[in-house]
């Protein structure tokens, strides 16, 4: 499986992460993901579009910044309902994770049994 794949279904997830330590342009919350994330292979459209999904939900909010040189930049930022949205993605990951180190667990188990 492609490695933006992998990121596809915690997207909103990371990205909303990444707003927590303030406002952010598009391209530097991509920015973020990479230095939070060193494999993080995003595609820039999916966190654009997730990034659009997200301010639709009401969990994070955008505004034009146009007091800077060049072209006027999209900012995002966290909203008390994205704030919200991080502790369902907790619990989700906890729980994925817990399926996970089930499953090594399980599989450990069989390759010390000599049947892998």
């Amino acid at each position: 499986m492609p490695a933006a794949h992998r990121h596809a279904r915690h997207l909103p997830a990371f990205i909303l992460l990444a707003l927590t330590d303030g406002p952010l342009h598009g391209h530097a919350i991509r920015g973020a993901l990479h230095a939070r994330f060193t494999d993080f292979k995003g595609d820039p459209g999916a966190i654009y579009r997730t990034l659009q999904a997200l301010d639709a939900a009401g969990e994070v909010t955008a505004h034009w910044d146009t007091g800077t040189r060049g072209p006027a930049r999209k900012i995002y930022e966290l909203t008390p309902l994205g704030w919200e949205r991080l502790g369902f993605w907790e619990t989700d990951i906890r729980q994925r994770l817990g399926f996970l180190q089930g499953f090594l667990d399980g599989y450990a188990k069989v390759r010390r049994s000599g049947r892998s």
